[in-house]
C-alpha cells in the first residue's frame, strides 16, 4: 500500500515519522476521514475546509495548498487503483523542542493513506437498484450503548477532528466489550450529544432532531449532508438537547458518519428501538446524492 508523506509517495513500510513528532508525543494535530466513491472523494471541499479551520485554530500551517492536496489525493487513489475506499488525512505540528511548547515545530507532517471501505455492498449504488429514496433496501443497523465517559459542553476544540480522542477511544472500548457497534457519549451538562465516531439523530413524530453544535458535538460533514437531504425532502428538522431517558423514548434513532453514511440504531442499552420508515427514506436519498455527485 502506498502512502503520501510530506510530498512523496512511498510504500507504507517506508513511510515513517519521527518518534519525536508532536502528533505521536502529544496528539498535537488534526485528521479527516473522507469517503471515496468511484475514485472521487465525496464532499472533499467540506472536509478540507474543516481541516483548514482546525489548522488555523491550532496555528499549524498546512504544508500544501488545498488545490495541490486534492491533486495528491487523486494521484494516490489512481496509483492504488482503488475506486471505493476511505481516505485518511493526518496533519501533525511536526518535530519541536521537548515539552508542551510548540516552539521550533516549523515543519508540519502531512500524511494521506487509503483504507478499505466498511461496507462495499453499498459502495456506489445506482437509483435503479431498488435502494433509492423511499425504497426498501437493506441498510446498516447498529447496536448502541451509552458510555460512562463524558465530553465537555461548549468545547471550542469539538468543532475540529483533533488527534486527541481518548474519551472516544475509551467509549468505543466499552462498546466493544458490550458487543455493541457504537457508544453514545453525554456532555458535562448531562445531554446525549454524539457517538464515539458519529453524529446523532433521533425522530420525534415527523421531525428529525440532532444536538446543537454548542452542546459540544463535531460539525460532521455527513451531518450537514443529512440536514440538506431533510430540507430537499421537506422533512422538518430541529436542533435540541436530549437526556438519555428522552432518547430511549424517541420514535427512531440513527447516526451519520463519513465512513458508513447513514446507520439506523436498532438497540440502545439493551432496549429494542422503534424502526422508522423515515430512516430508510433518508438512507435512500443519501445513496442517490452520493451517486449523483461521484459519477
Amino acid at each position: 500500500m502506498l502512502v503520501f508523506l510530506n510530498g512523496k509517495f512511498a510504500p507504507e513500510g517506508r513511510a515513517v515519522v519521527s518518534v519525536f513528532d508532536r502528533g505521536f508525543l502529544y496528539g498535537d494535530g488534526l485528521f479527516e476521514t473522507v469517503r471515496v466513491f468511484n475514485g472521487k472523494p465525496f464532499r472533499w471541499s467540506q472536509h478540507i475546509e474543516r481541516l483548514q479551520r482546525g489548522a488555523e485554530s491550532l496555528k499549524i500551517k498546512l504544508p500544501f495548498s488545498t488545490h495541490v492536496l486534492r491533486g495528491f489525493a487523486d494521484e494516490l487513489v489512481q496509483k492504488q487503483q482503488i475506486r471505493d475506499c476511505l481516505l485518511r488525512l493526518t496533519l501533525s505540528r511536526g518535530v519541536g523542542v521537548r515539552g508542551y511548547s510548540p516552539k521550533g515545530a516549523e515543519q508540519p507532517t502531512f500524511v494521506m493513506s487509503l483504507h478499505p471501505a466498511p461496507h462495499p455492498a453499498f459502495s456506489h449504488p445506482h437509483p435503479s437498484d431498488g435502494r433509492g429514496a423511499g425504497g426498501e433496501g437493506v441498510f446498516p443497523k447498529w447496536k448502541l450503548i451509552t458510555s460512562s465517559f463524558r465530553l465537555p459542553a461548549n468545547d471550542p476544540l469539538a468543532q475540529f477532528k483533533t488527534s486527541n480522542k481518548l474519551p472516544q477511544i475509551l467509549a468505543r472500548t466499552e462498546a466493544d466489550a458490550a458487543g455493541a457497534d457504537e457508544a453514545l457519549l453525554l456532555n458535562t451538562d448531562g445531554f446525549v450529544i454524539e457517538g464515539a465516531s458519529s453524529n446523532l439523530f433521533w425522530i420525534e413524530r415527523d421531525t428529525i432532531c440532532t444536538p446543537p453544535l454548542t452542546s459540544g458535538v463535531l460539525p460532521g460533514v455527513t451531518r450537514a449532508v443529512i440536514l440538506e437531504i431533510c430540507k430537499s425532502l421537506s422533512v422538518a428538522t430541529r436542533q435540541a438537547n436530549i437526556s438519555p431517558d428522552e432518547l430511549h423514548r424517541a420514535d427512531g434513532i440513527f447516526l451519520s458518519l463519513s465512513s458508513w453514511g447513514v446507520v439506523e440504531a436498532v438497540l440502545l442499552d439493551g432496549r429494542v428501538l422503534k424502526p422508522s420508515a423515515v430512516v430508510n427514506k433518508i438512507c435512500g436519498a443519501y445513496q442517490e446524492l452520493v451517486h449523483a455527485e461521484t459519477m
